[in-house]
């Protein structure tokens, strides 16, 4: 896929913080690798996008019961989470208030609002024979659009370096875009 049709896809989505994020995959900004979990959680939130939105972002961190604790507040809108030492690779992430409300309904076990993780479960925890675990690269998630997801691959191995459907026909589907390359 090209970027040109990349963007458009993100365009189409109308998510004003992922169309932002989409011109900044159009000229990308090197990202650094996320350090170890214990090293410093803020440096390992902040590789998970580039600096134009990672410096500005509020950091949070999630303790063993789902709670979150600022760690620093930011001023753009986005937030970025440090790797989880809970899930078997490097998996740190920046979102916008939109996918931020996602991912709360997500960790609480409840229906969305209108890495590397299982392409099947939602709920996995850890690899198993059943549940498709994948790894990906750098990415961004468009989430909440059912209509962005048909004409795109999905099912329990997908080529993660291109475009695909993470979590079919679940309340959480989503497009999985590669921005990077994988680890």
């Amino acid at each position: 896929m090209t970027i040109q049709k990349l963007r458009v896809a993100l365009v189409a989505a109308a998510f004003g913080a992922v169309v932002g994020a989409a011109a900044v995959a159009q000229q990308p900004e090197p990202m650094a690798s996320a350090p170890p979990m214990a090293a410093d959680p803020i440096a390992s939130a902040q590789s998970a996008a580039p600096a134009s939105i990672s410096s500005k972002a509020t950091i949070v961190q999630m303790d063993g019961k789902g709670a979150m604790t600022v760690l620093r507040k930011g001023t753009n809108g986005w937030t970025c989470m440090p790797d989880s030492p809970t899930t078997p690779g490097p998996d740190p992430m920046c979102f916008d208030a939109n996918a931020g409300k996602w991912a709360e309904a997500m960790f609480a076990h409840k229906p969305p609002p209108s890495g590397a993780a299982s392409n099947v479960d939602p709920y996995a925890t850890k690899p198993t024979a059943e549940n498709a675990w994948v790894k990906t690269g750098p990415h961004i998630m468009v989430v909440g659009s059912k209509e962005i997801l048909s004409g795109y691959p999905s099912g329990p191995t997908p080529d993660t370096s291109a475009p695909y459907v993470m979590w079919a026909g679940t309340p959480y589907a989503h497009l999985m875009v590669p921005v990077g390359t994988q680890p």
